[in-house]
């Protein structure tokens, strides 16, 4: 037996009238009828009782209705369902982002593609930029939002924002009430910022805004995580220079200063050309809506 067979006994079982379910299947009468008999043959069961005038359900053939229906009713789920993946419109999605992306573009592009795309599974990935490279090489994220890197041509890539470079320092340090900031204030400064191994674009962008000055960075501390950099200076051990993205969430005691001529670089949502996630592309589409961005395909 097949859902075929299933189908043919639920019209009977529905309609107990021979004529009226073989034409709900597009048949003629006496070919249905043997469909039904087969049927009964198979199970070695009644599932009929019928006369010249009645047609009714045997217990068996009630019990078998109510299972009948619900293998369909997942059959048929199973169809639309397997339908709704392939078109990116159901399933998963594997999002990879760098932690100050939660307090920029992130909010709204999940926000934003979960009302465009309510079936699809969104699993959020918080992770340092190079785990996230990695992970997207690997196949184990489907997109992500991290610095722009120039041209990776094995990535599509979409602009999403420019941050840039800001300092901060404890609220009573000698720079917290400066009028301007350039690379030679941070001479002789303690330096708290990730290491290159963890987010090599923040690290190049630090060193090239302190040479650009004369200075010769002094890396005093180098945690991984730039929420751990906040309290570090918090705590006065230091000064960094985070993306602008963080400094609307400081802790207490930390002050942000613009930077003159700081260094800008590119927020972007990446996914592998080769990718083969359906519900990829929407992601993209909804990245354009994100805010003032500037949007461009790499």
């Amino acid at each position: 037996m097949d859902t075929r067979h299933m189908r043919y006994f639920v019209a009977l079982a529905e309609t107990l009238h021979f004529g009226h379910a073989a034409a709900r299947m597009n048949m003629s009468q006496p070919p249905f009828s043997r469909q039904i008999s087969a049927i009964e043959k198979t199970l070695g069961v009644r599932l009929f009782e019928r006369n010249s005038r009645n047609v009714a359900l045997t217990p068996a053939g009630q019990h078998f209705l109510a299972d009948c229906r619900a293998v369909l009713e997942s059959f048929d789920a199973a169809c639309r369902d397997v339908q709704l993946v392939a078109s990116g419109m159901k399933g998963e999605l594997k999002l990879g982002f760098m932690m100050h992306a939660a307090h920029s573009v992130i909010p709204a592009l999940v926000r934003l593609y979960s009302r465009a795309r309510p079936d699809v599974r969104l699993i959020l990935e918080e992770r340092i930029p190079t785990d996230i490279e990695d992970m997207l090489t690997e196949g184990k994220l489907d997109a992500a939002v991290t610095f722009g890197g120039g041209a990776a041509p094995h990535l599509h890539t979409q602009l999403l924002a420019r941050d840039r470079l800001c300092l901060i320092v404890p609220s009573g340090h000698r720079l917290a009430e400066a009028e301007t900031i350039g690379p030679q204030s941070l001479a002789g400064e303690k330096l708290i910022a990730a290491p290159a191994t963890v987010a090599p674009t923040l690290r190049t962008a630090i060193g090239l805004y302190c040479a650009a000055g004369g200075v010769i960075p002094h890396f005093a501390f180098e945690p991984r995580l730039q929420h751990t950099i906040i309290r570090l200076v918090q705590e006065g051990l230091g000064v960094a220079l985070i993306p602008q993205s963080l400094c609307s969430d400081l802790a207490e005691g930390v002050v942000s200063r613009a930077l003159g001529n700081a260094p800008e670089f590119d927020v972007v949502l990446c996914a592998p050309r080769a990718g083969r996630n359906p519900a990829v592309p929407k992601l993209f589409e909804v990245a354009g809506h994100t805010g003032s961005n500037e949007n461009k395909a790499g």
